[in-house]
């Protein structure tokens, strides 16, 4: 069974007769929680997905080679609470760390006009902020179009990796993304859910690749699109051969 739940809990007791019919399940995207399945009774056979955290930590690494050391830099969070955008703001503020000064974090809820309200607002309060990072490219699309109002030379990353965002990038608006690949995510799931049928045994946990896109990268992105350019490590690809 393949399944993407979308919270850590609604799927739970619905996949407690599958559990007790021994069938695996293949968790991908959105996580199950673990106690709670095992206060169920069963465990995910295998989770595939993307390290946010990984991902915003990218993020970050790029924002420090766009502005200097010590520079300013405000956070757009999504929605409050949601677990995504908390692991991927983790993940910057870990790269950055003694080396830029966060100067506010706001969420704006995952939406695009919200962003570009709270982008408004901040580069108002904080005229000498050097970089914003979104985590999400929805919501980094509202904060460019805020910068480019001002006029500001101010670096803004996105994370996700979607067209338009690509597109942007490639034009030089949006300093860089970080692509996730919901293809990748997919088709592994697919490949776990017959290697399982072929009574392999699955890895507990399977990152999915995730790649910095900027300026230099951004057109070759867009031609492989939806697919990461290159190899990636694919553990049920090799259990199929």
């Amino acid at each position: 069974y393949l399944v993407n739940p979308i919270s850590v809990s609604n799927l739970v007791q619905a996949l407690v007769p599958v559990a007790q019919k021994k069938k695996p399940i293949v968790n991908i995207d959105s996580t199950i929680d673990a106690e709670q399945a095992k206060t169920a009774g069963f465990a995910v056979s295998t989770y595939i997905g993307t390290d946010n955290v990984a991902a915003g930590a990218l993020a970050g690494e790029e924002m420090l080679k766009l502005v200097p050391k010590g520079s300013k830099v405000a956070l757009i969070a999504g929605i409050v609470g949601d677990v995504g955008s908390n692991a991927r703001i983790k993940g910057f503020k870990q790269a950055v760390e003694g080396k830029l000064e966060v100067a506010v974090m706001v969420s704006a809820d995952w939406d695009r006009e919200k962003a570009l309200t709270a982008a408004t607002d901040i580069l108002q309060a904080h005229p000498d902020l050097a970089g914003f990072f979104a985590a999400n490219d929805i919501m980094a699309l509202g904060v460019e179009r805020a910068v480019q109002t001002s006029g500001k030379d101010v670096k803004v990353i996105g994370l996700d990796g979607i067209v338009d965002a690509l597109k942007s990038v490639a034009a030089g608006e949006l300093s860089a993304t970080v692509a996730q690949y919901p293809y990748v995510v997919g088709a592994m799931g697919v490949e776990a859910c017959k290697a399982a049928a072929m009574g392999k045994e699955l890895p507990a946990n399977v990152p999915a690749p995730v790649l910095l896109i900027n300026k230099d990268n951004a057109e070759a992105s867009l031609k492989n699109f939806p697919r990461p350019g290159g190899d990636y490590p694919d553990p049920f690809r090799e259990m199929l051969k």
